[in-house]
């Protein structure tokens, strides 16, 4: 059962999950003992993101979960979700990097694969290069493909290159040399006189992070991972003190990109495994919710203060990808495929060179914030937008914690309208307008360009801005049904409670599928199997709790792309292959149209995916009451709609107010702790089994 009020008696064991966006730290919390689900939100701490972090776990424990005066003694399992890695790579705020790789590939972070992915825009811009030229060394190094060493490393230049980079104050360093993949002895030497040359600095080599093929992208990888790398060290040096400090029993842990996730100390060295921390886990939760309440096939969305994130799951499945383009950057790392773009409640308006009004990528965050928080901000938000048109409370928010001055927002868009030669309140939908386009681009990429036509989706929105935005979207892209969960602004804290531990491992090397090469392959299988057994003692993972899903990509010979096939259980056998075949042929067949029984196969890359399984909160179904829901009204309140050109009056709804077969029709507005949900006119409501709200659009 959901409750985002009712306190519960002291001594329970809780499972507690933290999502720490750019501008609110959402904490949700699970009794396994009652199956009770309590919530709790707090501005984030951008300065120290630890401190408000720290705050949402005593506070959410002691005003929801009863903790008393030790709150967190009852916690059996912290999980968190962040987005300081996303939003380091969004506003590009990463740490200053210097680079060593093979001599000939200084510029290859430039010139990537010479492919213009917006070929027909003219007015396209290139993803900022994270590492500046002069920081780029190359040194005299070559390994063959086979492994052998061509030319020996020059460990003189490396020595040299890293006394330059410290002179020039770089924090983190990537090494990426040619075939490091198959033979890592250079990029092992060049680390280990980085380390004596420059004492504490991040240090990131490929082979380590993405020991597989294609140059660019695990170049690409090791890059950004460095990037991130000094970022997460302070964010989880901060953060681990602090918990400690509040009485913490257990060893935290945080999601990966994958929607599983590890200890602290993997992440603070694999950042780039958790570009997704945040997003990750509403999309677990999302599927979950989607499941239950019968929803197959949606497209997830999910808007917070700084940025918003979009998936898509068919036949109630979300894909899965080993490599992914994330803000521009190539990044090899197994993901759920998901499409982040830099439109949230805090992104800024503007007036750009050609005089017309752009939102966003830069993002106002939780400090200053939006104008209407009064702490000096000057530029207009989304959310000074929505405060504006009265969309949001006006007055205050977060069930009254949260003061907001409307009267400074409407003066900072009035300006804006000035010099637009429009009306305020023209240019405050303006800006809404503007975001939902940037979202509907987003959502665009993971459906349309991919072939899926988002009409025959429903659109499920979370964060703490998505229900205020879903209708707008679904309207852009003609859907007819939204998806609001229960508690929307904390799902992705809520999907920490949904996940399981998980780590993925791979290794790359090229081998035909023939009944010739039956050891080398069982070998290469053996060698991740051995990582991920590993990785369960490390994480103490009770035999009857563990997973292994194990996993081949393969191609035809000649072809530039693999398909990642499942490898069944058991020793690798003559059978085995067969099966590997047949598996092979049959997902040809269905991704191409065709597959050619005569051709060479390859074996590209072997992974092997481990997960420890856990208990997780459940989502208890209602039986479905009466449809009026009049009790659940607490007042009205004029609203600005472009479908009426004016104020309007509109029914306010308490969320936890409505029961299970409520209905009623917009113009009607929802609010609740974590989230407001708009429901404009034409709309109607909903309240299904297990408290989603069904927003249900004519087309």
């Amino acid at each position: 059962m959901m409750d985002g009020s009712q306190g519960v008696e002291p001594g329970n064991t809780w499972r507690v999950g933290v999502d720490s966006g750019g501008t609110f730290t959402d904490v949700c919390m699970f009794d396994e003992a009652s199956g009770r689900i309590a919530v709790w939100k707090v501005s984030s701490t951008p300065d120290d993101p630890s401190r408000g972090i720290a705050q949402g776990v005593e506070e959410g424990m002691t005003e929801r979960a009863g903790g008393g005066s030790d709150p967190a003694a009852a916690i059996a399992y912290l999980g968190h979700g962040t987005t300081v890695a996303t939003n380091a790579l969004i506003t590009h705020r990463g740490a200053r990097v210097g680079l060593i790789t093979t001599g000939g590939f200084r510029d290859l972070l430039e010139i990537g694969r010479q492919k213009r992915p917006d070929l027909y825009d003219l007015f396209a811009e290139k993803p900022q290069t994270l590492v500046p030229r002069e920081l780029r060394f190359e040194l005299a190094e070559r390994m063959l493909r086979t492994g052998e060493i061509d030319t020996p490393l020059d460990e003189d230049a490396v020595r040299a290159a890293a006394r330059a980079m410290k002179e020039a104050g770089v924090e983190a360093v990537a090494i990426c040399f040619l075939y490091a993949f198959v033979n890592p002895v250079h990029e092992q030497a060049a680390r280990r006189i980085v380390e004596e040359e420059m004492p504490g600095a991040f240090i990131c080599a490929s082979h380590e992070i993405a020991p597989e093929f294609r140059e660019f992208e695990r170049l690409s990888t090791a890059t950004v991972n460095a990037y991130l790398g000094p970022i997460m060290h302070r964010y989880i040096s901060r953060l681990t003190p602090r918990l400690q400090d509040l009485g913490l029993p257990v060893a935290p842990h945080l999601t990966q990109s994958n929607g599983g996730v590890v200890r602290f100390e993997v992440a603070a060295e694999t950042p780039v495994r958790a570009v997704l921390s945040g997003p990750s886990t509403g999309v677990v939760a999302a599927q979950a919710i989607g499941q239950a309440s019968g929803y197959d096939d949606i497209i997830t969305f999910d808007m917070g203060g700084t940025s918003s994130d979009v998936a898509l799951m068919a036949g109630g499945e979300t894909t899965q990808t080993n490599e992914s383009i994330v803000h521009g950057y190539p990044i090899k790392a197994p993901m759920l495929d998901i499409h982040t773009v830099g439109a949230g409640g805090g992104s800024i308006a503007q007036i750009d060179s050609g005089g017309l009004l752009k939102v966003g990528p830069e993002s106002a965050g939780a400090d200053p914030g939006p104008v209407c928080y009064g702490r000096g901000a000057t530029e207009p938000t989304v959310t000074d937008a929505n405060i504006v048109l009265q969309v949001l409370n006006p007055v205050e928010i977060l069930d009254g914690r949260m003061k907001v001055h409307r009267d400074l927002a409407v003066e900072a868009i009035g300006k804006m309208a000035e010099k637009l030669g429009m009306e305020t309140m023209d240019v405050a939908q303006g800006i809404i307008s503007v975001v939902t386009a940037n979202m509907a681009k987003a959502i665009r990429v993971i459906s349309v360009q991919r072939g899926h036509d988002p009409r025959n989706y429903a659109l499920m929105a979370f964060g703490g801005a998505g229900p205020l935005h879903a209708v707008r979207l679904a309207q852009e892209l003609g859907m007819s049904s939204v998806i609001i969960p229960r508690n929307p602004g904390i799902l992705c804290a809520m999907g920490l409670l949904l996940t399981d531990l998980r780590a993925d491992f791979s290794t790359t090397q090229l081998t035909p599928l023939e009944a010739g090469n039956l050891d080398t392959i069982a070998d290469a299988m053996a060698k991740v199997e051995a990582e991920a057994g590993a990785w369960f003692e490390h994480e103490a993972i009770p035999a009857d709790k563990r997973m292994l899903t194990r996993r081949v990509d393969m191609r035809y010979d000649g072809q530039n792309y693999e398909l990642s096939i499942a490898l069944p259980d058991g020793p690798v056998t003559a059978e085995t292959l067969d099966a590997l075949k047949q598996g092979f042929t049959q997902a040809h067949e269905r991704m191409y149209g065709f597959a050619v029984p005569e051709e060479r196969i390859l074996c590209v890359t072997f992974r092997a995916e481990a997960m420890g399984l856990v208990k997780k909160a459940e989502l208890t179904a209602r039986p479905l009451g009466e449809a009026d829901s009049s009790a659940a009204i607490i007042g009205k309140r004029d609203v600005w709609y472009p479908e009426t050109g004016a104020f309007t009056e509109t029914t306010l709804y308490a969320r936890d107010r409505l029961l299970p077969g409520n209905v009623f029709e917009g113009p009607a507005i929802v609010e609740q702790m974590d989230t407001t949900t708009l429901i404009p006119p034409g709309v109607t409501a909903r309240v299904d089994t297990i408290d989603n709200l069904i927003l249900e659009l004519s087309r």
